[in-house]
């Protein structure tokens, strides 16, 4: 009789407990927003909108090596896509802390769609994306969650 997880791997620990760990600054920015005072609430958001594309960074880069270990065939359009993410932080960190918090989100929900795309084409190994699908939920929480702070509390 086989049980409905036989044949999918474990995520492997350190993987597991590593990016978890990581949610760490989004978590420490979120409540920053909230729960700190001018001129801390601002240094917090900018904290939080700098990691944010620094983790932008570090996950494209997941995907240029995917794409070089995977190239049977031309990995070109990969190789596209995977610096799209530093430079979507790149820009936000341009911005208002709005700015840079929304744009950050959307790069993350973009670089999801790579990590379905990757897990889809085997790529990635299938326990990537039982690892990537709820730290992506909990860093659009946390980005959500200064957000509203931003608009709520009128912070700028």
């Amino acid at each position: 009789m086989s049980t409905p997880h036989e044949g999918i791997s474990p995520i492997p620990p350190a993987a597991a407990w590593l990016g978890w760990l990581g949610l760490l600054p989004f978590l420490a920015g979120a409540a920053g927003a909230w729960l700190l005072d001018e001129p801390r609430r601002g240094a917090a958001l900018f904290m939080l909108a700098a990691y944010a594309a620094l983790i932008l960074a570090f996950l494209g880069a997941v995907h240029w090596g995917l794409a070089i270990a995977n190239s049977t065939r031309d990995p070109t359009r990969t190789l596209c896509a995977s610096v799209l993410p530093a430079l979507i932080g790149w820009v936000a960190l341009s911005l208002p802390a709005g700015g840079a918090l929304l744009i950050s989100a959307l790069g993350f929900v973009g670089v999801h769609v790579l990590d379905l795309r990757a897990v889809a084409a085997a790529h990635a190994p299938r326990w990537y994306l039982r690892l990537r699908t709820p730290l992506t939920l909990a860093v659009l929480l946390c980005l959500v969650t200064a957000l509203a702070a931003i608009v709520l509390r009128n912070v700028h």
